[in-house]
């Protein structure tokens, strides 16, 4: 057995567990990345930019297709091998060679293995060439992920379903391709894989995209529904069982049987938190962790473990399930285990340095569906929610003068939710093409609590379809 000692340990080398260490690294302190996988996470190898990839060369020859002028010049239809060729490449086809090499180049050590917490600040590795352990002088950081959620429906799981990973990864596209769910995996990938030629079938028990504001996922659904995509609304699956010639068949609890080439379930995420130890500093193994502002992890009587030794970051807390978000969790948490490491100052109050504070405030999120989706902030039914006095701004997208030019038939939408007593933006959502590129502009003004008569000030560029910016405005009224 190997034994050997860094200032802080990591277990998770996926785009947030990278970021933590490189930001601890940088503050002076030695640090350990412990990965089972491969090095680079769940969003480089099969979900943020694979997935986006293989939405995106079919999103191009839509928008050329609404552009008279352009559209004449396409000639022919998508190339479905070149779009799954560019997802490879997309995906490093596999392989993590970069992101290793980047380790290396960021002097951080890395121990490919199955991390296990053995006790304080301890974390047993079990590898290839055998049993390494690593101790911590300040902390151990769970940057473990989340894996794809497969319900307790009869025959689902031995029907061998498709999850998120298996249908990024997937080398062609089936003819008949179900998709039990309606968030963003669903929509995404019922959004992509009609593009790429399958006939899809949605099983949206609570509807489309139904945790944004409601015009979202009406827009969304017909949008699908016009691409030739049975979305089913309300559809429940009762049993799921595989033919032996690979025919997957869904009887749904109404009764109807629905057939498949594959069968995609995406409902939701459980944590990676089965087999790194829990139980050894008296947690509930497969648990999401519980995290204070700081991220350090509590423990069933709702305060930090030990000296507040082991932390938590990126979807296993469950604050926000998002990649740029628990990066910026990592970021965070990097500065701030330097700063204690060193006796410095460790603020972790509202919008503070070593904070997580747009966790509750200001998430923005986009959803690369036709149309996009693109949201920060609070819908108007969570602004409700949480007692604020609210009043909503609605205009039609297709109303400003940049949206015609961006496209013939442009049509979208856009939502402003102001908090009445402060006078500020509390949530904007946004639906239609490429509306993607406008969304930081919101972040910004929420993050910031930019004064709604400040942002008269802030002028849009003639013809942008950023000029809703002034039409919301103008409909608020001064």
């Amino acid at each position: 057995m190997v034994a050997e000692t860094y200032d802080v340990v990591v277990i998770g080398a996926g785009p947030v567990g990278e970021n933590v260490a490189d930001r601890a690294v940088q503050g002076g302190l030695s640090v350990a990345i412990v990965e089972r996988e491969l090095v680079g996470g769940e969003c480089s190898y099969w979900a943020c930019m694979p997935t986006k990839a293989l939405l995106r060369s079919a999103a191009a020859l839509r928008a050329v297709k609404k552009l008279p002028g352009a559209r004449e010049a396409v000639t022919g239809e998508l190339d479905v091998a070149a779009v799954l060729r560019r997802r490879d490449a997309f995906a490093s086809d596999w392989k993590d060679d970069g992101q290793v090499a980047w380790l290396e180049s960021a002097g951080i050590p890395l121990y490919r293995g199955h991390g296990r917490i053995t006790g304080e600040k301890v974390v047993e590795v079990t590898g290839e060439n055998g049993v390494t352990t690593l101790t911590a002088r300040h902390a151990v950081v769970v940057a473990t992920g989340s894996g794809a959620l497969v319900p307790d429906i009869e025959g689902l799981r031995a029907s061998k379903p498709w999850t998120s990973r298996e249908t990024v990864a997937a080398k062609e596209v089936p003819g008949r391709l179900a998709i039990i769910g309606g968030g963003v995996v669903a929509s995404e990938m019922a959004t992509a894989f009609s593009s790429l030629g399958a006939t899809v079938e949605v099983l949206a028990r609570d509807g489309v995209l139904h945790v944004q504001e409601p015009f979202v996922g009406e827009r969304v659904t017909a949008a699908l529904q016009e691409a030739g995509v049975t979305v089913r609304v309300g559809a429940e699956a009762a049993s799921v069982r595989r033919d032996d010639d690979g025919t997957v068949h869904i009887t749904l609890k109404s009764g109807e049987e629905i057939e498949a080439d594959e069968l995609l379930v995406a409902i939701g995420r459980t944590p990676n938190t089965e087999d790194i130890g829990l139980d050894a500093v008296g947690l509930k193994p497969g648990s999401w962790l519980t995290v204070d502002d700081a991220m350090r992890v509590l423990g069933e009587d709702g305060t930090p473990l030990g000296d507040g030794w082991l932390y938590a970051i990126g979807d296993v807390n469950r604050r926000v399930l998002l990649t740029h978000q628990g990066k910026y969790q990592a970021r965070a948490l990097g500065d701030g285990l330097a700063a204690r490491a060193k006796g410095e100052t460790v603020d972790v109050g509202p919008w503070g340095r070593h904070a997580a504070t747009a966790d509750e405030r200001a998430v923005p999120q986009v959803v690369f569906t036709e149309p996009e989706m693109a949201a920060v902030g609070l819908t108007a039914a969570a602004a409700e929610a949480a007692g604020l006095r609210i009043r909503v701004v609605d205009y039609d997208l297709a109303a400003t003068a940049g949206s015609s030019l961006h496209a013939e038939g442009y049509s979208g939408h856009a939502r402003m939710v102001v908090d009445e007593d402060r006078k500020v933006i509390v949530g904007f959502t946004l639906v239609g093409p490429d509306v993607a590129e406008l969304l930081h502009a919101a972040t910004i003004a929420i993050v910031a609590e930019v004064p709604l008569d400040r942002l008269w000030h802030a002028v849009p560029s003639f013809p942008t379809v950023s000029e809703v910016w002034l039409r919301l405005l103008e409909a608020y009224g001064r």
